[in-house]
């Protein structure tokens, strides 16, 4: 006969509010709600169909999230349209004020931010969107086209690498307080058409095109001061689209040199290539989101551009109330 009283197991954690950071199969018992709960680690890491752009398009600048998201200018013409994006479906939405395309774009849908770009020439013009229209803001020191944007609104940003002409690369960053910029320190490794991740003070740069004929793979970190260099990424590639934070960011797409649907995330220390790759291979695109959900829409694919958009669903950290009967 089993002694019952040699058993023992864990004692359930009893906490007031449910744990900041469960680890997978933890349980504990929520004294504010009364319910028992638990921890589920669900990972999908796919690309979904979203609803098509209204116009079809490359090298456009984005913002946002997946369920709300901006796109702008962009090639063909005239480089003005936006449209915004609302988990199903695109809005034509105001144009902007200055035609360009090769233009970097940062923020949220509602406080969006149009860095440079081509304008028939190397452009400094800025503009900041709020939602339904542009205004012009203050321009770059250095003008450029193809650079990168971070940053969670268009009063606080930072804007890094692109090309000052053909074929000449920049490594120069410029920080935005909202009206004018700030040039800040150097990236580490000159070159544009690279994607970025995170915000003013905490970014993420990887891949872009080093000239003349250089794809790079080279990733770095910004502490809001400084940028370092960091683990590679495993696809050498430029003009992808990316998404994330500083410490969990997405790449998609890209050319190496024909376009790809290559996908990776990044932990904070190094580089993972998913198996799922985008269902439409691409370079120059617009992205957006998070590393768990992520937005990639148009883009320059072969022969063409196109109005396809995509969604990626990540893993996701649920927490499951355990009932029992």
């Amino acid at each position: 006969m089993t002694a019952y009283t040699g058993i023992q197991g864990q004692n359930i954690l009893i906490t007031a509010t449910d744990p900041s950071n469960p680890t997978e199969g933890q349980i504990w018992y929520n004294s504010t709600s009364n319910l028992l709960k638990g921890y589920q680690n669900v990972v999908t890491n796919a690309w979904a169909a979203g609803g098509n752009m209204n116009n079809a398009r490359a090298s456009l600048g984005a913002a946002g999230t997946q369920t709300a998201a901006v796109g702008f200018a962009g090639n063909p013409g005239p480089g003005v349209n936006t449209e915004l994006y609302n988990g199903s479906s695109w809005t034509t939405s105001g144009n902007m004020n200055t035609p360009r395309t090769a233009i970097g774009g940062t923020g949220s849908q509602t406080s969006a931010l149009g860095i440079g770009g081509y304008t028939g020439g190397v452009s400094a013009a800025c503009e900041k969107f709020n939602g339904s229209t542009w205004t012009t803001t203050g321009s770059l020191n250095t003008a450029r086209y193809r650079p990168t944007g971070t940053g969670g609104s268009n009063t606080a940003a930072i804007a890094f690498g692109g090309f000052i002409s053909d074929p000449t690369a920049s490594n120069s960053t410029e920080s935005f307080n909202g009206s004018t910029w700030t040039n800040v320190n150097t990236m580490n490794t000159t070159r544009g058409a690279m994607a970025g991740a995170g915000i003013q003070t905490a970014a993420l740069a990887f891949a872009g095109f080093i000239p003349p004929t250089t794809r790079s793979a080279a990733t770095e970190s910004w502490n809001g001061t400084s940028w370092t260099s960091v683990n590679s990424m495993n696809t050498a590639r430029s003009s992808p689209g990316g998404a994330g934070t500083q410490t969990l960011a997405l790449a998609f797409g890209g050319e190496v040199p024909g376009p790809t649907g290559a996908t990776e995330l990044w932990n904070g220390t190094s580089w993972t290539t998913s198996p799922n790759s985008m269902a439409t291979a691409r370079a120059q695109l617009g992205g957006c989101g998070t590393q768990t959900a992520g937005l990639a829409f148009t883009g320059n694919t072969v022969p063409g551009v196109v109005v396809t958009t995509e969604e990626w669903t990540g893993q996701e950290v649920l927490v499951r109330t355990i009932t029992t009967s």
